[in-house]
């Protein structure tokens, strides 16, 4: 009886093993991520091939000046990214500076990661981000900070960018497989715009763009500098009063 049991709990064991889904086929599951890897699959696989890329880790930012998103990948085994594509914003809320309270129309600015794929989302398929961050609890007054805040498809949108449903799905995909492949935390930064030196010298200076957050972009450049000279997304730690340290 006893020798029964075992075999019955060692095959149930085993089955459960066998039946457990990888993270892309689980998402396989849901219709509109059936479909976008129909739909796009090959394209994907010709873009990472292009710059040499099988097994990608991938790195997001997006500048809300320019209303663009920035993708960069490298091979999980490389060390420095390269930017691979790009995704134009199809609708933008709110003005520059910081997400600071629920309802403010405001898109995020800071660093996050994706925290969430939602296959099933109200518009088309989303990737949410983890706002508010330590940083934007440490540095809002406010009780309320909001959330939910995604990379969608749609063209409409408070306080989350949308960059259509044709987009969405390709950089939905690029972002199943990177975790597929292992990537355990996904990097999104979100900028004012681009921090090169003059462009931030350009701004800083206009206090009718810049109003109170001078310091904060400054904290943001630091960031945005790291990554341009290294290629490398920097280790991100948040001191006592909010402000990001990077490593």
């Amino acid at each position: 009886m006893k020798k029964t049991i075992t075999v019955l709990i060692t095959c149930f064991i085993i089955s459960s093993f066998s039946t457990q889904l990888s993270f892309k086929d689980a998402q396989l599951k849901y219709p509109r991520v059936k479909q976008a890897y129909k739909d796009k699959s090959k394209c994907i696989s010709k873009l990472l091939k292009s710059h040499n890329i099988s097994n990608a880790e991938i790195y997001i930012r997006a500048f809300k000046l320019e209303e663009k998103i920035e993708v960069w990948a490298k091979e999980k085994t490389d060390v420095t990214y390269k930017l691979i594509t790009s995704y134009p914003f199809c609708f933008s809320s709110g003005g520059l500076g910081p997400k600071r309270q629920q309802g403010d129309y405001q898109i995020p600015e800071g660093f996050y990661v994706i925290d969430r794929f939602n296959p099933e989302s109200n518009f088309h398929l989303s990737l949410g981000i983890n706002y508010p961050n330590a940083s934007d609890k440490i540095k809002s007054n406010h009780h309320r900070l909001g959330g939910d805040i995604f990379i969608h498809g749609s063209c409409f949108s408070v306080g989350c960018i949308p960059i259509t449903d044709d987009w969405i799905e390709e950089l939905y995909i690029l972002s199943v497989e990177a975790k597929n492949a292992g990537q355990t935390s996904i990097p999104v930064h979100i900028f004012p715009f681009y921090l090169n030196e003059d462009n931030y010298e350009k701004h800083i200076k206009d206090t009718s763009i810049s109003g109170n957050h001078s310091k904060f972009w400054t904290n943001l450049k630091e960031g945005y500098a790291y990554f341009e000279t290294n290629r490398t997304v920097p280790t991100i730690e948040v001191s006592e009063e909010g402000h990001y340290i990077f490593k």
